[in-house]
């Protein structure tokens, strides 16, 4: 083998990857909104759960893909780890598409599917063309590549060391890891198995060694899964456990088959004369009967991923950090928007109990001056400010990707929704301001401007309770409850003004404590005003 030989097989293995990924890429954008719609749909149904993770990755022609996206649909919420096992099943079925598609021997009409998607492409100026032309050319130079790659090892035929080598195969363990190795490297089983199978081309590698390297691809694809649940919460963790525990029991049970039963000789009965199609057969019934035989046992396996990786309780919130935003940095478009608006949806619920509990611990400062509940109140708004930073930094870089109308209109609502909790939380370490000032002055409310300033605050916490589990089914209502509590604020605060007055005509209180008092009652009414913006804001994310 020259000099040649090796940049032809170098070339033809560029070409392969490139059009799997084009062609991945094409079927994403084409079909992706749609399949993360079914999967959010998704009921804990195991035959449904595993049809569906079939039908997705048959498309998307890589379960790889299909495991990240569930590594971020259940690290935000919106999917079970259950549920996520039926999937990662079915993925592991609909990757074998790939390896059926080579088994059919397309290198014919290869460059016309090439030159009629890149035509596309180049002359049509419509989405929805450029995504399906996309998918044919990527197709036409994934099959280009092949023929290449099977091309450049004909020479190995006649070397004596390849033969030596590949006889080497026939050692599982061996075989097991160089495919573990390889496909982890590639991050893609059908693309490796692809190269496996332009290998055994050459009719040099039986398949009787090639079951092995087979077997370890399987294990080795989810290295991508890993890498994509690294800073994720423990569920999402959980979820490449499955995937790997999925893989490794298969591979067990069928390395002991193939060395003790006659399993070789059946699958290559099956296609005799055609290592390809053996290997894409021994690839699928790998997969299926995986599937079939740990299928009642989906149940087990998720308990046993809650073991290996337990929970942790920690103490909360002590270091400034993003509890749920976990930025999705992966090749994989597929459901990132759905992971997206959940992260959000939690961060903000954060924030806003945390300008819940400081408007609480402000007002208790107010009445009662407390030094070390002045200071808590003071880390706590730092800690708002830090929240509102850094979700709305992670909000303008979704701004710049790809997303469906309503996701996007989400997504740029929740801008709006932190900017108003950020306000009310402005407004809360005012009441500790005036805390200061009246300690300063060596000041004291009346028991009956305690009365009043108390009602207040509870209505003002209830106003911003009404924003707390908004959804599309209740948005209509949180916005009548929230104008109702905004109403009620206003009309309490004319009320108690008009009280302080008399007070003051009368020479009950203190003009210092007068101003204090007005003071207060404005920012609880404007607190009021913020929290309606909320709810109106809401009610238009929903439309």
């Amino acid at each position: 083998m020259g000099i040649t030989d090796i940049l032809s097989l170098l070339g033809g293995l560029a070409l392969f990857l490139y059009g799997m990924q084009m062609m991945s890429t094409g079927l994403e954008a084409a079909a992706g909104n749609k399949m993360k719609s079914i999967l959010e749909k998704l009921t804990s149904n195991r035959i449904k759960g595993v049809l569906v993770g079939a039908g997705i990755t048959a498309v998307i022609q890589s379960s790889s893909a299909t495991t990240v996206m569930l590594v971020g649909f259940v690290n935000s919420g919106l999917m079970t780890l259950r549920q996520a096992v039926w999937v990662i099943m079915g993925a592991n079925i609909g990757t074998t598409i790939t390896g059926q598609l080579i088994a059919l021997d397309m290198g014919a009409i290869a460059p016309l599917f090439a030159i009629v998607g890149v035509a596309a492409i180049m002359f049509v100026k419509n989405d929805k063309v450029h995504h399906i032309s996309s998918i044919f050319a990527g197709l036409g130079i994934l099959f280009m590549g092949m023929d290449m790659m099977g091309a450049a090892m004909k020479p190995l035929q006649d070397s004596p060391q390849f033969i030596d080598l590949m006889t080497k195969f026939n050692n599982p363990l061996l075989g097991i890891l160089v495919g573990a190795v390889f496909t982890a490297l590639i991050q893609s089983s059908s693309a490796s198995v692809g190269i496996l199978q332009a290998l055994a081309t050459t009719g040099k590698i039986p398949l009787s060694g090639a079951v092995y390297i087979l077997f370890g691809q399987n294990i080795g694809t989810c290295i991508t899964a890993v890498l994509a649940s690294i800073g994720m919460k423990v569920n999402a963790k959980r979820t490449t456990v499955i995937h790997l525990m999925f893989n490794i029991i298969g591979t067990a049970i069928f390395t002991v088959v193939c060395m003790m039963t006659p399993y070789v000789e059946f699958v290559e009965s099956l296609t005799p004369g055609d290592p390809v199609a053996q290997i894409a057969n021994a690839h699928t019934i790998f997969n299926i009967v995986t599937t079939c035989l740990l299928l009642p046992f989906g149940t087990y396996m998720a308990k046993t991923a809650e073991r290996i990786l337990p929970d942790h309780k920690k103490a909360d919130d002590e270091e400034l950090r993003l509890k749920y935003i976990r930025p999705f940095e992966s090749s994989y478009a597929i459901g990132h928007s759905a992971v997206a608006v959940s992260q959000v949806r939690d961060e903000v619920g954060r924030m806003r109990d945390m300008v819940s509990k400081n408007i609480e611990d402000a007002f208790s400062t107010l009445i009662h001056y407390d030094e070390k509940l002045r200071k808590k109140v003071t880390e706590r708004e730092e800690y708002i400010d830090f929240l509102n930073k850094g979700i709305s930094e992670y909000i303008v870089s979704l701004m710049a990707a790809e997303m469906n109308m309503s996701d996007s209109r989400k997504i740029n609502g929740y801008y709006s929704i932190i900017s108003n909790l950020e306000r009310v939380g402005d407004h809360a370490v005012n009441l500790a301001g005036y805390a200061d000032d009246m300690k300063k002055w060596d000041l004291a409310f009346s028991d009956t401007v305690m009365e009043e300033l108390s009602e207040m605050k509870k209505q003002c916490l209830a106003a911003l309770d009404t924003v707390r589990d908004v959804t599309s089914e209740n948005v209509d209502q949180v916005l009548n409850d929230a104008a109702a509590a905004e109403q009620k604020i206003d009309d309490m605060r004319d009320k108690y003004f008009k009280k302080q007055i008399q007070r003051l005509k009368k020479g009950k209180c203190k003009p210092q404590s007068g101003i204090v008092f007005s003071e207060v009652l404005t920012d609880f009414e404007r607190m009021g005003d913020h929290v309606l913006n909320i709810a109106q804001q809401y009610r238009e994310m929903e439309q």
